[in-house]
């Protein structure tokens, strides 16, 4: 069997015969020969893909592209002659209505036309007016709509569609409500998308906390206020969470009941474009935190229960519930859903600009365990085996496959803590198609140090190993810390290390202290060493730059409904008389360092140092030495560390710098020359300062002023 992808078999094979389509698998090989073992396996998955891509292409007039832009046909629809159609997919009912403010909630008025195949289609004409000889959509922009379900019970309930793309809710109403969104004018793009970065550097972002006051902020506020602000600190990318609509605003937006809806609670949807026309304009990839891995259980503002049966959108057996998550799971086998969730990827991408999406929950999707209670110990009989569900696996392949083959620009990153091989390999490779994945571990390794042991018996190995252990070939997004760490119930890096006197201390008039000095310093280390060595991407979750104090709690009911620990004070790094302003500076440093020199960019750093009694950690990326001494009393002067590169080198980064709240142990205008001697496996070695608690990194001379 030939391991190279014909040309026809873009398109399926000229006879159809799915079987004698597969992968380019010695490209998969040459990544991981081990992968080898498991041929049969990959290439089943591979012809499972082709297979249902195949039928999307016979089946559908107008093959994947216009299924994928199902959202231009379902839901409801304004005409430039004032018509208005709405298209539903509701196999479990008996007849389907359409009722609401525009009719005066009369019942039963407007019966959709059942069209087979669980569809309904109406058609509603304009009122003419006849003086003026001129038409208006008989449903009022902004105005209450419902579907009313007849089941097969007999009841009659009511349902938001499913493909709505605007839902609010009042402030003491208990459920959201669908509003016909047609403004009299559209928003109109400014700006370009602009050019996919090579490599990311992400601002995790919650629009609803992006302000200091306790209230749920706006996209406006977050466009005037938090845009320059991401900007300013040097980051490319911004990923938006929470915006999918979600009933529940303390699900963090992982709860979503309405997919097609950018959420009301920050403003309506020309607001949110605005926020990423806006980002464009400064050169900001935007990215979608989308969640394809579980639906809310809502039923009156979801689509649980859409037709009035457990089916429909999801499995209606126990596959269709997530025990842990207690939500609702997609049944990807059923063609319909596929539809719904491939264009609704394409609608973020289309309505609103979006230039990628994070996918939540990857992990749960590929596995019918979902991971949950299972330890992964990287054994490959883990992925190629029963646990794997395929029909989710397969449903990840066509999403990357369509979006990649129809938009150049795009990025799709997966949260996947499994490790499952391929996954950021390309579809016609036999792999999953992400570009990126998230290394889950390093933020986890950091907790667990700073809860269970002292730095001076961290151990170096331990670390590297952590910051280095990843899949060959398939990048991965570092970063020391998330939106998970700062949930209330855990904590913050910074709440780690310096919990005890950021209430106290956290003045530069404060007396001097040795837990808020250790914890800046560490707190500057870690970032570094996590943002250099841990992956080809770096993230990091709004206002950690600057070692936000608090944990992160939403309103609820447990704490009275407050607002106090959902918001992000900014003001904070922007005090002079606060030492959180030295954090967020060196944040701005370590990222415009990263665009300088690209190390995100390069192969992964050469680590030719890694000392348990010193403390010390040495490696090279993207032609820059970064040494790392972790000890927490001992400087070493002429401390020897090897050099791949000969010649003249000048610090270019210092965690002892003043500007960084350091104690300015390190002169700049020293010289560092290499001597033509082997150390640590390198070719070259050099002397070097090395303070306690301190990383320095080291440019070539030729290099720092270009």
């Amino acid at each position: 069997m030939s391991n190279v992808l014909n040309e026809s078999s873009e398109h399926g094979d000229d006879n159809g015969d799915v079987n004698a389509v597969v992968p380019q698998l010695s490209r998969l090989f040459d990544v991981d020969c081990y992968l080898k073992n498991y041929r049969k396996e990959i290439e089943r998955r591979y012809r499972e893909f082709r297979t249902l891509l195949q039928r999307i292409e016979t089946n559908e007039p107008g093959g994947i592209d216009k299924f994928t832009r199902s959202y231009e046909e379902f839901g409801v629809h304004a005409h430039s002659d004032g018509t208005i159609t709405w298209k539903e997919w509701c196999p479990g009912a008996t007849g389907l209505f359409l009722w609401g403010e525009f009719n005066q909630w009369t019942d039963n008025q407007y019966e959709f036309k059942n069209i087979g195949y669980g569809k309904y289609e109406l058609t509603l004409p304009p009122i003419v007016n006849q003086e003026t000889n001129s038409v208006v959509p008989r449903i009022p922009h902004n105005s209450i709509v419902k579907l009313r379900v007849a089941t097969r019970d007999g009841r009659h309930i009511d349902r938001i569609s499913p493909w709505a793309s605007y839902v609010t809710r009042t402030e003491k109403a208990v459920v959201y409500e669908q509003k016909f969104w047609n403004p009299p004018q559209k928003y109109i793009f400014k700006n370009a998308r602009p050019a996919k970065p090579s490599c990311l550097r992400i601002y995790e972002s919650h629009v609803g906390i992006a302000s200091w006051e306790g209230k749920v902020s706006t996209y406006k506020h977050f466009t005037l206020d938090v845009l320059p602000r991401i900007k300013k600190l040097g980051y490319n990318s911004i990923q938006l969470m929470a915006i999918m609509e979600h009933a529940y605003y303390g699900s963090f937006g992982y709860q979503v009941t309405s997919f097609f809806a950018a959420s009301s609670r920050y403003g309506p949807p020309d607001d949110l474009k605005e926020l990423i026309d806006a980002a464009h304009g400064m050169g900001l990839v935007v990215l979608l935190d989308v969640v394809h891995s579980h639906a809310s259980k809502n039923s009156a503002d979801g689509l649980n229960q859409f037709d009035g049966t457990n089916g429909c959108y999801f499995h209606d057996n126990s596959r269709g519930f997530h025990n842990l998550w207690d939500s609702r799971l997609f049944n990807y086998t059923e063609w319909e859903v596929l539809r719904f969730l491939l264009s609704n990827l394409r609608w973020w991408v289309e309505e609103y600009q979006f230039d990628g999406f994070r996918f939540d929950g990857a992990t749960s999707m590929l596995y019918h365990h979902h991971g949950m209670g299972t330890g992964f110990s990287g054994h490959y009989d883990e992925y190629f085996g029963m646990n794997t569900d395929t029909e989710s696996l397969v449903y990840l392949m066509l999403a990357n496959h369509m979006l990649h083959t129809t938009y150049p620009f795009i990025i799709t990153i997966a949260e996947e803590v499994s490790g499952m091989p391929a996954l950021c390999r390309p579809v016609d490779e036999g792999g999953t198609g992400f570009d990126y994945r998230l290394a889950m571990a390093i933020p986890d390794k950091w907790i667990k140090l700073l809860k269970e042991q002292q730095d001076d018996h961290w151990n170096m190995g331990d670390i590297v190993h952590t910051l280095t252990n990843r899949r060959h070939g398939e990048k991965h997004i570092s970063y020391a810390e998330s939106h998970d760490q700062a949930l209330v119930g855990d904590k913050t890096l910074a709440f780690w290390l310096m919990d005890s006197q950021m209430y106290t201390h956290m003045s530069v008039l404060s007396p001097d202290s040795l837990v808020i000095d250790r914890g800046v310093a560490l707190h500057k280390m870690i970032r570094l060493i996590t943002h250099v060595l841990g992956g080809e991407g770096y993230l990091n979750f709004m206002g950690n730059e600057f070692g936000h104090p608090e944990w992160l709690d939403f309103p609820r009911e447990g704490n009275k409904e407050s607002y106090h620990y959902a918001r992000r004070q900014y003001p904070l790094a922007e005090d002079p008389l606060l030492i959180y302003q030295f954090l967020n500076n060196f944040d701005v440093q370590m990222n415009s360092l990263e665009e300088k020199y690209h190390w995100l960019d390069s192969s992964q750093g050469y680590v030719s140092r890694k000392h348990e009694s010193d403390k010390v950690i040495v490696f090279e990326r993207a032609g820059l030495i970064f040494a790392f001494n972790f000890h927490p009393s001992i400087s070493y002067t002429d401390y020897k560390i090897g050099v791949q590169q000969s010649g003249k080198y000048r610090i270019v980064l210092d965690t002892d710098s003043k500007e960084f709240k350091g104690q300015q142990r390190l002169d700049h205008n020293v010289d560092y020359f290499t001597f033509p001697e082997k150390w640590d496996n390198r070719d070259n070695h050099m002397f070097v300062y090395l303070p306690c608690r301190v990383a320095i990194v080291l440019a070539q001379e030729s290099s720092v002023n270009e």
